[in-house]
């Protein structure tokens, strides 16, 4: 702040109303100068009432006391308390250092407030009118507060820098004429960023943001304006947790700030917020793009209700975090893109996903599956084929690798096979019909009790075939004992000899039958044994 008026009193000339009087008194005393009638109608900010000239305040006289305010009385320390009052003309405290502490409360402000490259100590402004907040660049030592303000023609906050938290609980911000209601990209928060019951109509942009706490967004409803996206924040970095979710009694934080010391208590005590009595979901109408960010905790999207046209989207397009939390209300259109992202758990359930060809995650990965609710394995399959509208293997693959991870050896060896079932479907006729065949017989060596079956089947129709046509012996009075079930088996075995099929002359049908013998041995028999080699590997 620049050099304090060397008295205590206003510059000559000035002249101030009484209004703005008990301002400057109470700035200098470091108190709240309270403009409120009594009366609820009258003090409510957002009215069309006439506020008076007993109730309104010059916005150069706010920003003469906040930029070359006097110096304040004695064993008091300066700061400016402003409740009920309408402030004229535009508050520009552009390139300025604030100071003392800065609090407004339900005041209306006629025209935007101006705060670009300003540095502040701490500012708050609750329930208050505005038509309009630039702060470019702007930066605060401590909080910087704006709940329940209602911003109609947006906020500016790009490149900002918030030394502790940004509260914006149940701030109603509107777009003007233009995209954005709420522009943010590369704001930097020290704290929590706390944005729960907020009512943004036009495009939050929080591109490039960094949390060094946690985001909340419990019950806002974002609305896209005339863009396509409703809240676009790729490469945020959150340190903790970012939560999507209803709002709630226990789910709505309270908020203790640093200055002053008993801090902003949010919902407020007085009864007012709608907050202290009613649930209500996190609502997006539009597109969601959280591409490219990393969440050190986890990603929360908690019965939160997406509304997307055919061509939007939720986008966690490379999302890194160690646990998603994947429970919303299924979208009813529109795209979930996971393509690429990569987390350690992933908490879902079945109601969630959407269907048809709504959801992409090819190159998605996860370490293990935390189901809410019922989950079934074959739902699991179908959410892959939702998933991959075109045959692809990786998701097949890395479903059944964490499937395998967690002792689940079946269930991954019935999604491998269904994976072969969905390439099948890709290759041309001759190589389909090897392929049912397959199926059909070994199911591609991921069923090797089915392989056993066969086989255990091929040889008893083996035995009663040459039981009845027994082959004459290779050379009369030295070939051993004819047992038709060692002969088959001998047959059917690959590797192991029995000493039974090098002893006997076949011709004919016999010949043939024995060959078809040996070849079914050889698919039936690897089958089995790949199977056993994978059970003992799994023990």
């Amino acid at each position: 702040m620049s050099e304090p008026l060397d008295s205590g009193d206003p510059p000559a000339g000035l002249r101030l109303t009484t209004a703005e009087w008990g301002m400057w008194q109470a700035f200098r005393n470091g108190s709240e100068h309270d403009l409120r009638s009594g009366t609820p109608e009258l003090d409510d900010p957002n009215g069309d009432h006439e506020w008076g000239p007993r109730r309104t305040v010059r916005a150069r006289v706010v920003a003469l006391l906040l930029l070359h305010g006097p110096s304040p009385l004695l064993g008091r320390v300066a700061s400016l308390q402003l409740t009920g009052a309408y402030i004229t003309g535009r508050l520009d405290l552009s390139g300025g250092t604030v100071e003392p502490y800065v609090e407004f409360k339900q005041c209306r402000f006629e025209d935007e407030v101006l705060l670009h490259e300003c540095r502040l100590v701490t500012a708050r402004l609750v329930d208050c009118h505005i038509p309009r907040l630039e702060a470019a660049r702007m930066s605060t030592e401590g909080d910087l507060h704006l709940p329940r303000c209602t911003v109609p023609g947006g906020v500016r906050l790009t490149d900002a820098s918030i030394g502790t938290d940004l509260l914006l609980n149940e701030m109603t911000v509107g777009s003007g004429h233009r995209m954005r209601s709420f522009s943010a990209d590369g704001i930097q928060v020290a704290q929590d960023l706390q944005a729960s019951l907020v009512l943004a109509t036009g495009e939050v942009g929080l591109r490039g943001a960094e949390i060094g706490g946690s985001l909340f967004m419990y019950g806002s409803v974002l609305r896209r304006g005339s863009g396509q996206y409703a809240l676009y924040a790729p490469q945020m970095r959150v340190e903790h947790f970012a939560h999507f979710a209803s709002s709630g009694p226990r789910e709505l934080p309270v908020v203790h700030g640093a200055t002053p010391p008993d801090g902003t208590a949010w919902p407020p005590p007085d009864g007012h917020s709608h907050a202290v009595r009613r649930v209500k979901p996190f609502e997006c109408t539009g597109g969601m793009k959280l591409d490219d960010g990393k969440f050190g905790d986890s990603l929360v999207l908690d019965e939160a209700r997406f509304h997307l046209s055919h061509d939007q989207e939720l986008s966690l397009r490379r999302v890194q975090t160690p646990e998603l939390c994947f429970t919303p209300e299924r979208p009813a259109d529109g795209r979930v893109v996971l393509a690429g992202a990569s987390v350690d758990n992933l908490v879902d359930r079945v109601e969630s996903w959407p269907v048809e060809d709504g959801l992409w995650m090819a190159g998605f990965t996860y370490q293990n599956l935390i189901p809410r609710g019922r989950f079934t394995l074959a739902q699991r399959i179908q959410w892959l084929a939702t998933a991959t509208p075109e045959y692809a293997p990786e998701p097949y693959e890395q479903l059944a690798t964490v499937m395998r991870n967690s002792g689940e050896d079946a269930d991954a060896r019935a999604v491998l096979l269904e994976k072969q079932r969905r390439r099948r479907e890709t290759l041309p006729p001759a190589a389909k019909l090897w392929g049912y065949l397959q199926d059909w017989t070994v199911a591609y060596g991921y069923r090797p009790g089915q392989a056993a079956l066969w086989m255990a089947v091929v040889w008893a129709s083996g035995t009663l075939y040459f039981a009845r046509r027994p082959p004459e012996p290779l050379r009369p009075g030295e070939s051993p004992y004819w047992s038709a079930p060692l002969y088959v088996l001998d047959l059917l075995l690959p590797v192991i000899d029995l000493g039974q099929s090098g002893q006997w002359k076949t011709a004919g049908a016999a010949q043939w039958t024995a060959t078809a013998l040996i070849l079914l041995g050889w698919v039936l028999a690897t089958t089995v044994a790949a199977g056993a080699t994978r059970l003992l590997r799994r023990q």
